[in-house]
């Protein structure tokens, strides 16, 4: 409740405000020029600057900008063709591409949208034939789109060369075990700030699915807004590659109230937090993730993180079931049976079958997952993506 008051304290007239918001744009504007024109290039200014209020304003200046967070160089080589025949990424990447008309602004001529369909496939491609150890997961579009947009097929290539390597390389391994890693941040941070929602959500068994594919696309897959999604950008490219996990924590945390009111159900609160709302106080809240970062640093958090594995690893195997598109029914017949033969070889029966969620509520769960599944591409993507790459036993230990 907190979070909501402090948005408006201090309102003043819309036409002082429009003034206001006018003059502190043009000293950010000229602070930003000042800090690209001397050598060598301020870079610590220009995260500042992208990190605070209205972070870099405007698409020229994040194609001036966004490099130096990145340590690219502006003078980009020439683009290699890109043989798509033999391209085994080729069919998935252009599903994924052609799924992604919402992602072009509204408005924009077929032709001129078309052009740079054709242009995020070529950059998708030469990325990851430069880097046979990255593997593409659906949703990977989804941030290479953003910055196809922002910068043009030439700088985007070097940009989303350097975040593969950095900060979407996790997402970019063959199993999904270190994209679980990232996500079993978020409860200790919500605990932390707020043990009752973390308990309530602890309760409901959601897991952190929902979050998923807010994580592995930077939200590009579901803020509609795509004046948002750069704003976010450009906080994510300043920060710590961790960044966006405080921003899902803190997401969450802003809907305190609403997850409060839910039904302390499964499919309930998964439904209710998978839905971002769109008109979120996006300054307030990337603010807010700063604080966090800085109250709690992931090495606080490790610890608490890795306790969070177990919890995260059933949700998961229960997701990748679902994902087969395996019906919840067969699963759990199979699941039981699996239990009872180890059940029978144990001698404490007892404790093993307290600890196991009772059938119903996994059937709930599986159910639920099922329909985040057809819902959420870029959810079932990881996943589907990561089993072609993984023995099954081996990704979900």
């Amino acid at each position: 409740t907190t979070m909501k008051k402090s948005i408006s304290v201090g309102a003043s007239s819309p036409v002082n405000g429009r003034q206001d918001w006018d003059s502190k744009r043009r000293r950010k504007t000229a602070e930003i020029s000042q800090a690209l024109s001397v050598s060598p290039v301020d870079v610590a200014a220009l995260r500042r600057m992208a990190i605070s209020e209205g972070g870099l304003l405007t698409d020229e200046i994040r194609c001036q900008v966004w490099p130096r967070l990145l340590n690219v160089p502006p003078q980009v080589l020439d683009q290699e063709p890109v043989d798509r025949e033999n391209n085994k990424d080729y069919n998935q990447v252009l599903l994924d591409v052609q799924r992604s008309l919402r992602r072009f602004p509204p408005g924009m001529p077929d032709e001129q949208r078309e052009g740079l369909q054709e242009e995020l496939i070529d950059i998708i491609l030469r990325v990851l034939k430069r880097n046979p150890q990255l593997h593409y997961y659906q949703g990977y579009h989804d941030i290479v789109v953003t910055f196809l947009l922002v910068l043009g097929e030439r700088l985007a290539t070097a940009l989303v060369e350097k975040l593969s390597t950095h900060h979407l390389r996790d997402f970019m391994d063959p199993t999904m075990d270190n994209t679980k890693h990232i996500l079993n941040y978020l409860m200790p941070i919500i605990e932390k700030v707020n043990p009752e929602v973390h308990d309530f959500m602890q309760q409901a068994e959601v897991g952190t699915v929902f979050a998923l594919s807010w994580l592995i696309t930077w939200f590009g897959h579901v803020l509609s807004d795509f004046r948002h999604v750069v704003r976010l950008y450009d906080f994510f490219l300043a920060c710590h590659p961790l960044m966006p996990i405080y921003f899902a924590a803190v997401i969450v945390l802003y809907r305190e109230e609403e997850v409060l009111e839910c039904e302390c159900d499964m499919a309930m609160v998964h439904h209710l937090l998978s839905q971002i709302p769109q008109d979120l106080p996006y300054e307030t809240l990337i603010s807010r993730a700063g604080d966090l970062f800085v109250q709690f640093p992931p090495s606080e958090l490790a610890k608490e993180a890795a306790s969070h594995e177990s919890m995260a690893t059933s949700t998961f195997k229960d997701f990748e079931l679902a994902s087969t598109q395996q019906r919840p029914d067969s699963v759990l017949r199979r699941r039981r049976r699996q239990k009872q033969s180890a059940l029978e070889g144990s001698a404490a029966n007892s404790v093993v079958a307290v600890a196991q969620p009772s059938a119903a509520r996994r059937f709930v769960r599986l159910a639920v997952m099922g329909l985040t599944v057809a819902l959420g591409a870029a959810a079932l993507a990881v996943v589907n993506t990561a089993l072609e790459w993984a023995p099954k036993l081996d990704l979900f230990p």
